[in-house]
């Protein structure tokens, strides 16, 4: 909850969702600029960054760091050919939370989505693979929603 959330906590979910995004970018764009043909940087967000949830201040506030983060990347990044975008999944069912979801949890996910599921990780790598391929050549700054329509801005 909000009033129990620690700075501790609040600065560990920064170091990892946000200071690393921060640094990855950074080096992959240095190398980027440095072979001088540009590129494509996918980040990696979530719908929480867009929408919030109770109890995931620190959470979604990071994940909107990332949005916020990957938008003035791309503005700085894109006269050197460098395209930067992110990724705003919804629920995704992975291995890292099957210990701690149960059935109820996904019925509960799936019954927001329109199209009726959680997303399988590979819902994801084909946004991230699109997002890197020359088909998305003139997407930058964006923060693409794979969340089975959640989300829909």
């Amino acid at each position: 909850p909000f009033l129990q959330l620690s700075a501790e906590e609040w600065d560990h979910t920064f170091a990892v969702n946000t200071r690393a995004m921060l640094v990855t970018t950074q080096v992959a764009a240095q190398a980027m600029i440095a072979a001088g043909h540009g590129g494509a940087v996918v980040n990696m967000a979530s719908m929480g960054g867009k929408l919030g949830e109770p109890g995931q201040a620190h959470y979604a506030a990071s994940k909107a760091a990332v949005i916020s983060l990957t938008r003035v990347a791309a503005m700085e990044l894109g006269p050197h050919g460098i395209r930067v975008n992110c990724i705003c999944p919804g629920y995704v069912l992975t291995e890292m939370g099957a210990a701690t979801r149960t059935q109820e949890m996904v019925d509960g996910w799936s019954a927001k989505s329109p199209l009726g599921r959680c997303a399988d990780p590979d819902d994801v790598a084909a946004m991230a693979i699109f997002l890197a391929s020359d088909d998305a050549r003139y997407c930058t700054g964006q923060a693409m929603n794979v969340s089975g329509g959640m989300v829909m801005h």
